[in-house]
């Protein structure tokens, strides 16, 4: 069984689809077989590996989870992407109406979960880019996942809205999830040379400790122009900065999950 992550932070603005694409991307380029759920209404994800606007036979996300079998025929909704080794379950902006609608279903917070269950024996990882918010959609994340990873910019407003992930996060342990944990916490759009960057690193670190990986993804031009030409910028450039900051950090990923298999 591969491992279920979600890639969330409900601020908007801190590199968490960028995470989540080339992260996604690394992965596949390292020999594993990788999914990557675009949970986000803003579709960026989709868009960001070259599938924008495209649906898989069955359709988006928003028609696998509004189903009321979520998990039957789960395959109909994985699309593949340029990149080897790297599918996708895409997103259009329809799923932001999955918000209200799915509030009277019953389970409607494991809507995701039931989902993923016949697609989780497929893959060694699964990714799952979750929307700037904590609605819906990322408690569906937060319930379908093993783990989650955190992309934490490198400011003070930034360390306020971690507080309310981690106290979400623990009212989904107690109710919906048990065995949710923090994958990592991720430092982007980092500037070292900053008092500012020095000081929220070092903190986020003494709270987090181990949790905290080493790699940093600095702030780099690649890493923004990637997405407009429907690649993620592990692809893109491989050689910039930000990529081979995303291949240091999928190498440590595996390195922390280094009991997981690799699919023949």
């Amino acid at each position: 069984m591969g491992k279920i992550i979600a890639v969330t932070n409900q601020k908007g603005g801190v590199g968490k689809t960028t995470t989540a694409i080339n992260l996604a991307a690394a992965l596949a380029l390292g020999g594993r077989t990788v999914l990557l759920v675009d949970a986000d209404p803003q579709a960026n994800a989709t868009s960001g590996v070259g599938r924008k606007g495209q649906r898989a036979p069955a359709g988006t996300l928003y028609e696998a989870i509004s189903r009321s079998d979520p998990g039957s025929d789960a395959d109909q909704f994985v699309i593949a992407t340029s990149t080897r080794g790297l599918s996708l379950v895409p997103a259009t902006r329809d799923l932001s109406g999955a918000e209200i609608e799915l509030i009277p279903v019953p389970e409607r917070e494991s809507r995701l979960r039931l989902f993923l269950e016949p697609l989780h024996a497929r893959f060694d990882f699964i990714l799952v880019d979750s929307p700037p918010s904590l609605g819906l959609l990322t408690l569906n994340a937060l319930v379908a996942s093993d783990t989650v990873l955190i992309p934490l910019h490198s400011e003070y407003f930034a360390l306020e809205g971690l507080a309310d992930l981690v106290s979400t996060m623990r009212r989904v342990r107690l109710a919906l999830n048990p065995a949710l944990d923090i994958e990592g916490v991720l430092l982007t759009m980092n500037e070292d040379r900053t008092n500012l960057g020095q000081l929220v690193a070092r903190d986020v670190r003494e709270f987090f400790k181990d949790k905290v990986y080493h790699t940093v993804i600095p702030r780099n031009v690649r890493l923004a122009e990637a997405p407009s030409h429907g690649l993620p910028a592990v692809i893109y450039d491989p050689r910039s900065r930000g990529a081979e900051s995303y291949f240091a950090l999928a190498r440590e990923v595996l390195q922390r999950n280094a009991p997981l298999t690799v699919h023949d």
